[in-house]
């Protein structure tokens, strides 16, 4: 379960960020290019409160989630459906997203604290590029890994070590934030620790339930807990 953070800081060199409910609130957006996709086929609309809670493991596990759960849909119309949401996705994507409060001014903080900054998400690159430069962020990072950047994806550890690889970082001088059990099993499987943001998608999850090093309620929270390791 989480552990105590009462004064935990953590050394690092390095942090990897998720993407969607952790730097940014992109839901609205997802929802919209499900329902026009879902429109298109004939399909009931869903909430953005249901569209929420399949949020997190990439976009075709949300296009196939959105088309399964509570009906039956052939493999067909899965792939159909992907390409359906793709196309509407590259059309609102950003529109009504927004960044979380203090997500910019922690970024500032830690960037000028010379430590080295990833995004890891299981967003394709098609998406997550955009995203990025147009919430005006993508200077920050210094290496971003997306969905389709290698064959797997989290909580497959492997995606978490490349982004240290590029960063030119041990896996043990990084820390891992993000609102999700992905993102915890990833990062204990890579041997970092994890933090989890409170107000981030979990899939239903309670997030005080996944086994993490702690939780952080808004993004600022993150510069008490962590610090360069050179100042160690």
């Amino acid at each position: 379960m989480t552990r105590n953070m009462n004064g935990a800081r953590f050394p690092v060199r390095a942090v990897l960020f998720d993407l969607d409910g952790t730097l940014i609130d992109t839901v609205s957006d997802l929802t919209e290019a499900a329902n026009r996709m879902l429109s298109e086929m004939g399909r009931p609309a869903r909430s953005e409160a249901q569209i929420r809670m399949l949020v997190g493991r990439g976009i075709p596990d949300l296009v196939r989630r959105c088309m399964t759960e509570g009906s039956t849909a052939s493999e067909a119309e899965v792939a159909d459906a992907l390409t359906r949401f793709r196309r509407h996705y590259a059309v609102v994507n950003g529109q009504h997203s927004g960044i979380y409060p203090g997500v910019i001014a922690t970024l500032q903080v830690l960037k000028a604290s010379g430590l080295a900054l990833a995004v890891v998400t299981n967003k394709a690159a098609a998406f997550t590029a955009p995203l990025l430069e147009l919430m005006g962020i993508d200077g920050f990072f210094d290496a971003v890994v997306s969905g389709d950047t290698l064959p797997v994806t989290k909580p497959d550890p492997a995606v978490l070590k490349h982004a240290c690889k590029l960063l030119g970082v041990a896996e043990a001088d990084a820390i891992m934030v993000g609102d999700s059990a992905n993102d915890a099993r990833a990062a204990r499987a890579a041997g970092m620790p994890v933090l989890l943001v409170s107000y981030g998608y979990s899939e239903g999850l309670p997030v005080d339930t996944i086994e993490c090093d702690g939780l952080l309620s808004a993004a600022a929270d993150l510069l008490q807990h962590i610090q360069p390791a050179s100042a160690a």
